[in-house]
């Protein structure tokens, strides 16, 4: 084997985690190479955050942080201890990106642009001579007999790894990888992920988002969930914070059968008052059509759309022609706007995927397979659940460093 293929670490997957576990063990003198299948590394990076990159949650009390992983906590404790939510705003802002804090402890870098990230991160790998290949899709990890790897690829190109990162994410070839190496792997689902409808008129309302709407998700007519916060209507369904927080528990009941997501987009008006209030616009505006007028209550195009519903098909009737009866019917409809959610996006557009390697397979002091001492398991690859929010990011900043900062230090003990 040539030595231009012989590395201390060699990273598979080219996304946060990956980029801060190449970068920070070749700044401690590693020679390390980085693969990535996307022709660009930091791909997803880059759209996070609706390409504003929420890239932590500033809560800086780690304890506090890591009650959002209620089932992974314990054996965070030890990485965040060496890598925190503080360290993670030294890292960016010593590197020429300050960071600034929004609602709900949101952190997002100051220029609000989730290339600057990107562009941070590639800075980081470069300066520290990490190798690149991207376009490179790894296809298989042979362990050898002297505790190296041999990574096989697509181009039939092996590099050989004194250790490995794997920081590929869960799906696809990730699973296929950790089962052949002896690891315990939860078939990954995508988490974090928009929910789809077949309702046209939620299709039309596509951009429209509801700042303060509640929304209950119902199965076999009883409410099951229920969320208050902001809303995006898509092209497919529905998304936003709100709704990405709440599809793994709704992904759960469409297991057991089909559900309606109910929309109040007055949830802190009583019906009896949201009538009067309705009430009060028609007899200000008697002698004009309700689709001139509802605006005056929500936004246009939705004011368009419940309007034209079947049920409802008031957009071309005046104000002083509505009974009393179809009044009550539109009030109802802006209590409870339902529609059927259908499923789930794909893991293309989940911001994370649940399921992964079984936590107790893994060292969390230094992030290695319990079963290959020499293999680093990093980020989405782990089975770990969590909000939006700045977590996610968060965990694979943290896992990065952690297991960076010891690749280095296992390859100077040998």
């Amino acid at each position: 084997m040539q030595n231009n293929r012989i590395f201390d670490l060699i990273v598979i997957g080219g996304g946060p985690s990956g980029m801060m576990c190449a970068g920070r063990a070749a700044e401690l003198g590693s020679r390390v190479l980085l693969t990535e299948k996307n022709k660009d590394l930091g791909k997803k990076l880059s759209l996070t955050g609706g390409g504003r990159c929420n890239i932590t949650n500033a809560e800086f009390d780690t304890r506090a942080f890591l009650a959002n992983f209620p089932e992974a906590k314990e054996f965070l404790f030890s990485p965040f201890s060496k890598f925190s939510i503080q360290d993670t705003f030294n890292f960016f802002e010593k590197k020429g990106l300050p960071l600034v804090v929004e609602g709900r402890k949101r952190a997002f870098p100051k220029t609000q642009n989730a290339n600057d990230v990107v562009a941070v991160m590639k800075n980081y790998i470069k300066k520290n001579n990490v190798e690149i290949k991207s376009g490179m899709k790894v296809t298989g990890l042979k362990k050898n007999e002297d505790g190296t790897f041999s990574v096989q690829t697509k181009s039939e190109e092996t590099f050989i790894g004194k250790k490995v990162a794997l920081a590929s994410g869960i799906g696809g070839e990730g699973v296929t990888i950790l089962e052949k190496l002896g690891h315990t792997v939860k078939e990954p689902n995508p988490n974090l992920v928009p929910l789809t409808t077949d309702a046209k008129w939620i299709h039309a309302l596509s951009g429209v988002s509801l700042s303060f709407m509640t929304i209950r998700f119902r199965q076999d007519g009883k409410n099951k969930i229920k969320k208050t916060g902001k809303i995006l209507f898509t092209h497919f369904g529905i998304s936003g914070p709100l709704v990405l927080n709440t599809s793994f528990e709704v992904k759960k009941l469409l297991e057991k059968g089909s559900v309606t997501a109910s929309i109040d987009m007055f949830p802190d008006t009583e019906e009896n008052e949201l009538d009067r209030r309705v009430w009060r616009l028609f007899e200000k505006n008697k002698n004009k059509l309700l689709k001139n007028i509802l605006p005056e209550m929500m936004e246009k195009s939705l004011a368009e759309q419940i309007l034209n519903l079947p049920d409802i098909q008031l957009a071309e009737k005046e104000a002083n022609a509505v009974t009393k009866e179809e009044r009550k019917a539109l009030v109802k409809k802006m209590k409870d706007l339902s529609f059927p959610i259908t499923g789930t996006l794909g893991f293309e557009k989940a911001l994370i995927a649940d399921g992964g390697v079984a936590l107790t397979e893994v060292n969390f002091t230094n992030m290695t397979s319990k079963i290959h001492p020499n293999l680093y398991l990093l980020g989405d690859v782990l089975d770990i659940n969590r909000p939006s929010g700045g977590f996610s990011l968060q965990l694979c900043w943290t896992t990065g460093w952690v297991a960076g900062s010891d690749a280095r230090k296992t390859c100077i003990d040998k």
